[in-house]
C-alpha cells in the first residue's frame, strides 16, 4: 500500500535510513513497501537485499518457534522531481523495469537534460502522477494517478471517476515522527539556503507522511474500495525476485576473452608462467608451487578476468604510454600479480600470504590498488572507458554525511544567527564559551541527529567498475565534474552486490621518480633503470642516508614523524623500512606498538616469546604483530587454523566482520584448535589477548613493502642525482612540505637556483648543468596564458632582446609586465627594476594598440636618462616573498632585527642532551595532537641558520594556547631530550622574533 517511500538517500529530504524503515514496517506488520528515492536509486538494491536477508533469518526463527513467518516484499523505483517539485514516480515491475528507470535518469544526468513533465513510454514500469484537482489526465496503459486520503473530497465529479482503474492510494512516507519531521525542515532549509521559517510548504513534506498500519490506511479509503483494489493489483504485478540472489561472486564479472571463464583461465596461466621465468628464472620450484596454488584458488573463485583486466591496464601503461606504476595493497601478496608485473613486491622474498588477498572462503571481491603519476592517471582512466562497452563501465561513487563541522555553521545560518555569532562557533579559542551557550547546544543537538545521514554524492578517489551486464540494473549514473559516468552508491554496496573494483590511483611520488629519470637523461646523458630495486636495497650509500633520517623529498619517508622513526630505529635496510612504514600509521603509536617495537629492535636478546611457535613466526618483528600477515601466521601456525579462516579472523578483529554470531564461532574454533595443538589454556588466552590487541592496528605488509620500494627508488635518485631529483619534486608540486623547503634542498645540492627569467625559464623549473631556473607557474598573479606563452614564443623565435621587443612579441598587459619586472624576470636587459618600471609605463601606461601583424619597420622608442633609483636587498626579498611565497636569495634569518642565531645549532644537539638551551629556528611546519586528557599539544619542525632540521615538542602545561604565529623565525628555550638516539627540544618558552619591515611599505 505504500508506493512512495523516501529514505535518507533522498538527500536533504528523507530522514530515515533503510534499516529504520524496515524495522518500523515490521513493527506495524506492513507487508509491502516501494522505495522511491528522489532522483536516485542509491538505496534500491540495499533495500531489496536487507528485506530479503531479514525475512530469511526472521522467518527461519519464527518457523522454529512454530509461528507463521513474517515476510516483507521489497519493491523499488525512483521519484522524479524538477526544481524541487514532484513530476511523477516510477515503480519497477521487474529487474528490467529498474534498468529502464535507471537509464532514463542516467540519460538526463549524463547529458544535463532537464526531466520532462511527462514520463516517457516504459515497458516494465508503472508511472504514478500526483493528483491535482485542476489537471486533465490522458494516461497511458502503465500510468496511474496517486491520490492522498486528504484529497478524496476533491474527486467529486472529477473526470478521473470515469477511469476508476487508474486511481491508486498515494500515502508518501518521509519521516518517522514529529522529531524527524523537524529534522526534515532543517535539511530543507539547508538545501534551499534559506531560513528555517521561510521554507515554502510545497518544498517540504507533509507532517503526516509517516508509516501507519495498513488497516488504518485502508480505512481512509473504505468508501473507495476500487482505489484499494487498484493499488493491491499494481503491487501484485511487481516482482523483483531476480535481485534476491544478490551476493558476492554473483554474475557481475566481465569475461576478458570471448570464450568466457575457461578461456580466461588458460590465458592467465600462460601469461603467469611466462612472467614466472622473467621474475625467477627457470626451474624455481618454490615459486612454481606457489603459482599453481594461487591459480587453483583464482580458478575456483572465478577471478581470472579480474587479474587479466588489471594486467591489460598495466601492460597498456608500461607499453604504449611508457608510464611508471606502483601496484600496492594486499594485491602485492600474490605471486601471480608479481609475475604479471602488476606489482614489484616479491611475495616469496617477504613471506607474504596470498590468503591476505584471496582465499576459498572469502566472500567479498579482492581489489588491486594501482598508482600512477598524478598527471598520467586520466590517460589510464580514458583507456578503460574506451575499451569496455558504454554502460558497462563507471566510476564508483562515495557518500558524504553531515559529520563535517561546517554543517554546524549551516544550521546557524538557517536559524538566522548573525555571522559573527556563527563564526564564533567554529573558533577553537572560544570552545569553552560555546559549551555554555544554549544556542550552540541546540545547534549541536540538531547536528548530532543528522550527523550520520547522507549529505551528498561524490566520486571515489579512483575506483572503477567493469560489468558483464549493464550497470544500470543496479544503479542510475551521475556525471560529476570529472566527466565520467559514476554509480550512485559506494564501494561497500559494490562489494555486497559482487562487483570487483579497479583502483586507479595517483600520487606525486611517482611523478617525482618519472620526471627525475627524464631530467637525468637530459641533463646528464644517463639512463637510469629505476626498476633495479634489488641493487638499490643493497646500496650502502642509500642505507647510510636512510639511517641519518634526512630524506627530504623522498616518498613516504620525508615527514618529521617518519624521519624521527628512521633515526630511532637507525634504519639501514629494506626490511626495517617496511616495518617502519607500518608502525608509523595513525593509531599505532597510541596503542603502544611503536614504542614496543623500537625497544625490542634495540634489545632483541631481551625479547621474551610466549612459546617457540610465536618466536618462529614473529622473530622478524621481535614478537610484535606489526603486520596483518603476522596475525594470519599466528592463527595458522600457533592455533592450527587454515589460512583462509586465519584471514577471516584477522579481518573480523579489524572491525570488518558484520556477523557477531559467525565471529564468535571463529573465536571458539581458534581456542579449540589451539588447545588441540597441545597448548595450555593459559597460553592460548594470552596469545589471543595479544592478537586482539594488535589486530586492529596491524597493517598489510605488502602495502608497506610497496611503499618501501618506492621510497628506495626516490632515495636512489636523491642520493646520486640530487639536483635533478629536487627539480622533479618541485615540478610535481612537492610532497609533505611547502615549496620553499624543496627550493632550499635544491640549493643545498650545490645547484645555482635563479629567479624566473623570460630568457631562461619555462613554465616549470628547468635545470641545465648546474643552473636551475624557477618556472613561471610559481609566480603569484601571473596569468596562465603568459606562463605558457612567454617560453613558447622564445623557443619559436629566439631570445628576447629588450623590453620593447618583449612587450611586442608577447602582447603582455601592463599589470602582468609589472609583476615580472618586480621579480627581476627581465634582468637580461641590464637595467634595474625601477628603471624598467619607468620604461614599461612609457610603453604601456596608455591604452595599448594591439598589433595583429608583423611590423615593416622596427621603430625604436626614444630613450630618457633617469637619475639613479635606489633599491635594497630587503626590498627585493619582500617582493620575492610576495610573488613567490619565499625569498630565494635572502635567508629568512636575515629579516631579523637581531643578529642572534641561537646558542647551538641542530648538528650539536646530541652534545647537550638533558640541558636547557636556546635556539633560533625558521618555522617549517607543525602538527597538533590531542592527549589522553583531551588537551592539545604540538610538534614543531624548524630549520636552523645552517639549514639543518630540528624538532620541538610543546606540552599543554607549558604551552596552554596555540603557540605558532605563522612563518618566520622563533626564539626557543627548551630542554634537549633524546629518545633512542633522536634529539628534540621540549619547549619551555617560545616567541616569534621581530623582523625588519619592508622599506617600501614603511615609506
Amino acid at each position: 500500500m505504500f508506493l512512495n517511500v523516501h529514505s535518507s538517500y533522498s538527500l536533504k529530504y528523507g530522514v530515515m535510513d533503510i534499516n529504520s524503515i524496515i524495522a518500523q514496517a515490521r513493527s506495524l506488520n506492513i507487508h509491502q513497501l516501494v522505495l522511491t528515492d528522489i532522483n536516485n536509486s542509491t538505496g534500491a538494491v540495499e533495500f531489496i537485499r536487507t528485506c530479503i536477508n531479514q525475512s530469511f533469518y526472521k522467518a527461519a526463527d519464527e518457523v522454529q518457534k512454530g509461528n507463521t513467518p513474517y515476510l516483507l516484499k521489497p519493491l523499488a523505483g525512483i521519484e522524479f522531481r524538477k526544481d524541487n517539485l514532484l513530476l511523477y514516480f516510477g515503480i519497477a515491475k521487474n529487474k528490467e523495469g529498474m534498468r529502464e528507470l535507471n537509464e532514463f535518469l542516467s540519460l538526463h544526468n549524463i547529458h544535463n537534460i532537464p526531466l520532462p513533465d511527462q514520463a516517457p513510454k516504459f515497458k516494465n514500469v508503472f508511472i504514478i502522477y500526483p493528483f491535482i484537482r485542476e489537471s486533465t489526465y490522458v494516461l497511458a496503459e502503465n500510468e496511474f494517478v496517486g491520490i492522498r486520503h486528504t484529497q478524496l473530497t476533491q474527486l467529486y465529479k472529477h473526470q478521473l471517476l470515469r477511469q476508476k482503474h487508474k486511481l491508486v492510494v498515494w500515502h508518501p512516507v518521509t519521516v518517522a515522527d514529529k522529531v524527524s519531521y523537524r529534522l526534515h525542515e532543517y535539511m530543507r532549509a539547508i538545501d534551499l539556503n534559506t531560513l528555517l521559517t521561510k521554507v515554502p510548504d510545497e518544498f517540504k513534506c507533509s507532517n503526516n507522511e509517516t508509516l501507519i498500519p495498513e488497516e488504518k490506511l485502508k480505512a481512509y479509503f473504505e468508501n473507495y474500495p476500487f482505489i484499494i483494489q487498484n493499488t493491491l493489483e499494481l503491487l501484485e504485478a511487481c516482482d523483483l525476485s531476480e535481485y534476491f540472489e544478490l551476493k558476492p561472486q554473483s554474475k557481475n564479472k566481465f569475461h576478458y576473452t570471448r570464450g568466457g571463464e575457461e578461456t580466461d583461465m588458460l590465458l592467465l596461466r600462460r601469461l603467469a608462467l611466462k612472467g614466472l621465468e622473467y621474475r625467477y628464472g627457470k626451474d624455481h620450484t618454490i615459486a612454481l608451487e606457489r603459482l599453481e596454488k594461487e591459480l587453483r584458488i583464482i580458478t575456483f573463485k572465478k577471478y581470472s578476468a579480474y587479474f587479466l583486466i588489471t594486467f591489460d591496464i598495466v601492460r597498456y601503461a608500461m607499453g604504449k604510454c611508457k608510464f611508471y606504476h606502483v601496484g600496492r595493497g594486499s594485491g602485492a601478496n600474490s605471486i601471480v600479480a608479481y609475475c604479471l608485473r602488476i606489482t614489484d613486491v616479491d611475495p616469496i622474498d617477504l613471506d607474504l600470504y596470498f590468503e591476505r588477498f584471496l582465499h576459498e572462503k572469502r566472500t567479498s571481491p579482492p581489489d588491486f590498488d594501482i598508482d600512477f603519476s598524478w598527471d598520467e592517471r586520466e590517460t589510464i582512466q580514458q583507456y578503460i572507458f574506451n575499451k569496455y562497452p558504454k554502460g558497462h563501465v563507471a566510476f564508483l561513487g562515495t557518500m558524504s554525511t553531515f559529520k563535517d563541522r561546517a554543517i554546524i555553521l549551516e544550521i546557524g545560518k538557517v536559524l538566522g544567527l548573525a555571522k559573527d555569532e556563527i563564526d564564533s562557533f567554529s573558533d577553537p579559542t572560544k570552545e569553552w564559551i560555546n559549551l555554555k551557550n544554549p544556542v550552540f547546544q541546540k545547534i549541536k543537538k540538531v547536528h548530532r541527529e543528522m550527523a550520520s545521514m547522507p549529505n551528498q554524492r561524490s566520486i571515489h578517489a579512483g575506483g572503477i567498475l567493469i560489468s558483464e551486464e549493464p550497470i544500470t540494473y543496479y544503479t542510475a549514473l551521475d556525471m560529476p565534474p570529472k566527466g565520467y559516468p559514476t554509480v550512485q552508491w559506494d564501494m561497500y554496496e559494490a562489494e555486497l552486490i559482487g562487483y570487483e573494483k579497479f583502483d586507479i590511483l595517483s600520487q606525486r611520488g611517482i611523478g617525482h621518480i618519472r620526471e627525475a629519470v627524464r631530467l637525468i637523461e637530459e641533463n646528464k646523458g644517463k639512463q637510469v633503470d629505476i626498476h633495479d630495486f634489488k641493487t638499490f636495497k643493497e646500496d650502502d650509500q642509500l642505507n647510510r642516508i636512510l639511517k641519518e633520517g634526512q630524506p627530504i623529498g623522498c616518498f613516504y619517508i620525508e615527514s618529521p614523524a617518519m624521519r624521527q622513526l628512521l633515526k630511532k630505529l637507525k634504519c639501514e635496510d629494506y626490511l626495517t623500512l617496511v616495518a617502519a612504514s607500518s608502525i608509523i600509521r595513525p593509531g599505532v603509536a597510541s596503542s603502544g606498538m611503536m614504542k614496543a617495537f623500537i625497544e625490542r629492535y634495540h634489545a632483541p636478546d631481551k625479547v621474551e616469546y610466549l612459546c617457540e611457535e610465536m618466536k618462529e613466526q614473529l622473530k622478524e618483528t621481535y614478537g610484535v604483530m606489526v603486520y596483518q600477515e603476522d596475525v594470519i601466521k599466528v592463527c595458522h601456525y600457533f592455533a592450527g587454523l587454515d589460512l583462509a579462516d586465519s584471514d577471516i579472523l584477522r579481518k573480523a578483529m579489524s572491525g570488518k566482520y558484520r556477523s557477531k554470531l559467525a565471529f564468535d564461532e571463529l573465536v571458539n574454533k581458534f581456542f579449540l584448535s589451539a588447545k588441540a595443538q597441545g597448548h595450555s589454556e593459559e597460553l592460548v588466552k594470552e596469545v589471543w589477548r595479544q592478537i586482539s590487541s594488535f589486530a586492529g592496528y596491524s597493517f598489510s605488509k605488502a602495502h608497506s613493502a610497496s611503499f618501501a620500494v618506492e621510497s628506495y627508488q626516490s632515495l636512489f635518485l636523491k642520493t646520486y642525482y640530487p639536483k635533478e631529483f629536487m627539480v622533479a619534486v618541485l615540478n610535481n608540486y612537492g610532497g609533505f612540505y611547502t615549496r620553499w623547503v624543496y627550493v632550499h634542498e635544491l640549493q643545498k645540492t650545490g645547484a645555482k637556483v635563479h629567479l624566473p627569467c623570460v630568457n631562461h625559464s619555462d613554465a616549470v623549473v628547468n635545470i641545465k648543468d648546474n643552473d636551475a631556473y624557477l618556472g613561471f607557474i610559481g609566480v603569484q598573479g601571473l596569468e596562465n596564458k603568459f606562463i605558457e606563452l612567454i617560453p613558447d614564443e622564445r623557443k619559436r623565435n629566439g631570445n628576447y632582446l629588450n623590453l620593447e621587443q618583449f612587450v611586442k612579441r608577447t602582447q603582455i598587459t601592463l599589470e602582468q609586465a609589472i609583476l615580472l619586472i618586480r621579480l627581476g624576470a627581465l634582468r637580461f636587459t641590464g637595467k634595474d627594476k625601477k628603471t624598467l618600471l619607468w620604461d614599461i609605463y612609457t610603453y604601456l601606461g596608455h591604452k595599448q594598440k594591439k598589433i595583429n601583424h608583423a611590423e615593416l619597420f622596427n621603430i625604436e622608442q626614444k630613450t630618457y636618462h633617469l637619475p639613479v633609483l635606489e633599491s635594497s636587498k630587503i626590498e627585493d626579498a619582500y617582493t620575492e616573498l610576495e610573488l613567490l611565497g619565499f625569498p630565494l636569495n635572502f635567508n629568512m634569518f636575515d629579516f631579523l632585527k637581531t643578529n642572534y642565531r641561537g646558542d647551538i645549532m641542530a648538528a650539536d644537539l646530541h652534545k647537550h642532551v638533558g640541558q636547557t638551551i636556546k635556539m633560533v629556528g625558521n618555522y617549517v611546519c607543525e602538527k597538533t595532537v590531542h592527549t589522553i586528557k583531551n588537551t592539545k599539544m604540538w610538534f614543531g619542525t624548524f630549520l636552523d641558520n645552517n639549514g639543518d632540521f630540528f624538532d620541538t615538542t610543546h606540552f599543554p602545561n607549558t604551552t596552554p594556547i596555540y603557540p605558532f604565529k605563522g612563518k618566520g623565525c622563533y626564539l626557543i628555550l627548551g630542554k634537549v631530550v633524546e629518545d633512542f638516539g633522536f634529539q628534540s627540544i621540549e619547549v619551555l618558552k617560545f616567541a616569534k622574533l621581530d623582523i625588519h619591515m619592508n622599506p617600501v611599505a614603511v615609506n
